[in-house]
């Protein structure tokens, strides 16, 4: 199993880039930052861009893959997007993982002025979105015409150094997102159907892994090709409040067959508030054994 960590993109550099570069040393799998304009109770606050702050990222590390946890098409368009994606590629060598979500409601829409969208609507967006991404990195010269997008003759050269293209990490928890999942991802990504108890959300967890794995079948997909990542933090206790409970989520996990794990940075505050401490003993006491060295 491998096991990543969120770092919201909030502090200025001076304080941000030594957590990255720990993210490494500690022997993380995978750092991620949030792509948004602002987002729920922190918009208040201070917030930096995750494409930049990614970009400092890949100039400090070496080995860990870096990655969006996750982008959406609220506030972009595929062709800049595109560009975008093969630099973060290329500064990274090779170390970048798109993680891709419809969006929600929220700041990062109302900010913009437009009218809001209806989950149809952003279903339906999302999967142009990640249709037209797709072949925008695959294919120097595209087009597309289509009902949120257009493209006429984009050039995506250099391309990205991950060939065809970086990994799509889908983020699915209804039927529409995951048969895309299915059919494009690299990867599925998912935060669980929410629940007040942990039992409840991980009995939802369990009934989506089932669902993506129907999904998989549909569509010939071998399931042993296709990672699945698993948000810890959705669920109602904070992964990293200990160090037992990090130990009972990620052996849930791993019985339900994900390759992947996903926490955040403790912070001083809500959300995932929690000492620092406790991540360094998961580092030390627990993370070898997950990742099996």
């Amino acid at each position: 199993m491998r096991v990543g960590i969120v770092i919201l993109p909030e502090d200025r550099w001076w304080a941000a880039e030594p957590k990255w570069r720990a993210a490494e040393e500690y022997g993380f799998d995978h750092a991620w930052t949030y792509d948004h304009l602002g987002w729920r109770t922190l918009v208040d606050g201070p917030w930096f861009s995750a494409v930049p702050t990614l970009s400092a990222a890949a100039m400090v590390t070496s080995r860990i893959r870096l990655g969006t946890f996750v982008a959406s098409p609220n506030f972009r368009h595929p062709v800049p997007f595109m560009r975008e994606l093969i630099t973060l590629d290329d500064l990274s060598d090779g170390r970048f993982l798109l993680g891709i979500g419809a969006g929600g409601i929220g700041y990062d829409t109302q900010v913009l002025g437009e009218p809001e969208l209806t989950v149809r609507q952003r279903a339906d967006r999302f999967i142009e979105f990640t249709e037209a991404l797709d072949g925008l990195l695959r294919t120097d010269g595209y087009d597309h015409d289509g009902a949120f997008y257009a493209a006429k003759g984009a050039r995506n050269l250099p391309g990205p150094v991950q060939r065809p293209r970086p990994p799509f990490l889908v983020a699915a928890n209804g039927p529409r997102m995951m048969e895309l999942a299915a059919r494009l991802g690299d990867g599925w990504v998912t935060t669980g159907k929410g629940g007040d108890t942990l039992d409840e959300w991980w009995h939802g967890v369990g009934e989506l892994t089932s669902r993506f794995e129907e999904a998989l079948q549909l569509h010939g997909r071998d399931g042993a090709q296709v990672d699945r990542y698993l948000s810890l933090d959705a669920a109602p206790v904070f992964s990293l409040s200990s160090k037992e409970a990090f130990a009972d989520a990620a052996g849930r996990a791993k019985e339900l067959g994900f390759t992947d794990i996903v926490v955040h940075w403790p912070r001083s505050g809500t959300p995932y508030q929690g000492r620092e401490t406790v991540l360094e003993e998961v580092v030390d006491e627990l993370l070898p054994g997950l990742q099996g060295h």
